[in-house]
């Protein structure tokens, strides 16, 4: 019960609205696994997203979808959600793995909301699990170290 109420407060939080631009300055991405892909997330698009959210002060983990087996669905860029998330999660791939670092005025801002204190910077670690109505890719196979980028063996004597 208390993830959902996080859920909740993580949804809610645009009813409130903090005021920002569309730009990522509040807003860091690091890629942790990169994937490349035809169609990329874009706004409106309704979006699952395995999350992992932490308090960059402590490390502290304040709530994560992984925990209930289940991503979090919702549309990117309509204010459903964080500030921070809305502008993260753009140009993304299905399979692909971010971590935002998200400053407070992208996140909550001056309200603390349960286990998050006021003027907090969040991290979350994030998967992008599907967008609707496009199709997941396919699973590339990974390639053996001795292939070169041609993806041809080399033969057995020059190894």
């Amino acid at each position: 019960m208390k993830a959902f109420a996080y859920l909740v407060a993580l949804v809610a939080s645009s009813a409130v609205g903090v005021l920002a631009s569309d730009s990522a300055e509040g807003v860091k991405i690091d890629v942790t696994k990169k994937v490349e892909c035809e169609r990329k997330t874009q706004k409106g698009d309704k979006i699952q997203v395995h999350y992992r959210g932490t308090l960059a002060s402590n490390g502290e983990k304040f709530d994560a979808s992984y925990d209930r087996g289940s991503p979090f669905a919702f549309s990117l860029g309509g204010g459903q959600v964080i500030k921070g998330w809305d502008v993260g999660l753009l140009d993304m791939c299905i399979g692909e793995k971010r971590t935002l670092t998200i400053a407070p005025e992208f996140g909550y801002g001056d309200r603390g909301i349960g286990p998050i204190p006021a003027k907090s910077t969040l991290i979350f670690e994030t998967e992008l699990m599907g967008i609707d109505g496009v199709p997941k890719p396919e699973p590339v196979p990974e390639q053996d170290a001795s292939e070169e980028k041609t993806g041809e063996e080399k033969p057995k004597d020059e190894l």
